[in-house]
């Protein structure tokens, strides 16, 4: 007998997997003023609306998982170093909101990507630069980090890119896809160059006046019909 048949022979006799194993070692941690907790001798951030306060840590063999009121607000690949500091930038957006000048010197910006770093280095030589950087960054929990980098480097392109062109270009590719979130990168910038480029027909109409005569002869002769 095959191994293929006497596995068809025994499925029916098989139980089913359960799922798998979700082995974590659960902490309280307390947050710190500046929104870190400290786990086995490195810091991790979380969200700087839990600063000050206590949350469970989920420490598995890779990662660890923060956890608040039972929903995940954050987390990191797990470090065996020592006297490491892990930053996510998103974490601290709500802050910047209110403090815009954190950006200029706030080592978790440090690992913004490529696209919105060289936009801040654009928009903080001109005044009042920390807070149009600040509504960029701002609009990356409501639209999403990938259609803002979209936004960005469209923006980027141009001679002068602004917070304004930005937050223009995330509008109009709302509207375009008003029932599906972006997809890739490519889908959004299709969006926005085929929203830019102008129309253009693919065959050009001839002028024919005689049609005129035409639609006059064909309604005279419907109205003799009648």
């Amino acid at each position: 007998m095959k191994v293929a048949d006497a596995l068809q022979d025994e499925q029916t006799q098989l139980m089913p997997v359960p799922r798998p194993f979700d082995g974590y070692v659960e902490l309280l941690a307390r947050v710190s003023s500046t929104s870190l907790i400290h786990l086995e001798r490195n810091r991790y951030s979380v969200p700087t609306e839990h600063a000050n306060s206590a949350l469970s840590v989920r420490v598995y063999h890779d990662r660890i998982v923060v956890v608040a009121e039972g929903s995940f607000v954050a987390s990191h690949s797990r470090c065996f170093e020592r006297d490491q500091i892990f930053y996510d930038w998103m974490h601290y957006i709500s802050l910047v909101e209110r403090k815009p000048g954190g950006l200029r010197n706030g080592a978790p910006f440090e690992t913004l990507p490529t696209s919105l770093r060289q936009l801040q280095t654009i928009l903080l030589r001109r005044s009042g630069g920390d807070s149009v950087m600040a509504q960029v960054l701002a609009a990356v929990p409501v639209h999403g980090l990938e259609a803002v980098l979209v936004a960005v480097e469209l923006a980027l392109e141009t001679d002068k890119p602004s917070g304004e062109h930005v937050l223009n270009i995330l509008a109009r590719l709302k509207s375009q896809t008003p029932d599906a979130h972006l997809q890739t990168l490519g889908e959004a910038m299709a969006l926005q160059l085929a929203a830019c480029l102008p129309l253009k027909l693919a065959q050009e109409p001839l002028a024919n006046v005689d049609r005129y005569d035409d639609l006059r002869n064909l309604n005279h002769s419907n109205i003799q019909t009648r």
